[in-house]
């Protein structure tokens, strides 16, 4: 089981609330512009947020296949037999190097970050082939 550490959550609560007390300093201020980015900023990292608390397991394995998050919290089960590829997407920007796990269910691609699955995604990709032979 993978899942979204509950810092990074809290983390991404505590910026929507910033951006909130911003946008009311702001409306207080008279600064319109200020406004209109703060709001925003404060709707979309509240959400992101929201969901790593309501959804927290990004992907689970077991013997009969994967259980993935669908939507913005929903889960979908996927049998070992419907997925058609695990591979990991490295790229490198910056002299930065990063990681993507994608999972090809033929009809959906399923794609998780480190931050997602609080792992490396070369380990979970290895791990999800080992289980799923």
């Amino acid at each position: 089981m993978w899942r979204v550490r509950r810092e990074l959550a809290v983390f991404k609560i505590l910026g929507a609330l910033a951006c909130a007390g911003l946008a009311v300093y702001w409306w207080g201020a008279g600064d319109v512009r200020g406004v209109i980015l703060a709001v925003p900023a404060a709707v979309l990292v509240g959400g992101m947020g929201l969901r790593d608390l309501i959804a927290p397991v990004r992907l689970a394995a077991d013997p009969s296949g994967i259980t993935v998050v669908h939507g913005f919290a929903g889960k979908r089960h996927v049998p070992w037999e419907a997925i058609r590829d695990i591979k990991v997407d490295v790229s490198r920007r910056w002299g930065r190097r990063s990681e993507i796990l994608e999972i090809d269910t033929g009809d959906n691609l399923h794609i998780f970050s480190r931050h997602d699955l609080d792992a490396p995604p070369t380990e979970v990709a290895a791990a999800l082939r080992r289980r799923g032979t």
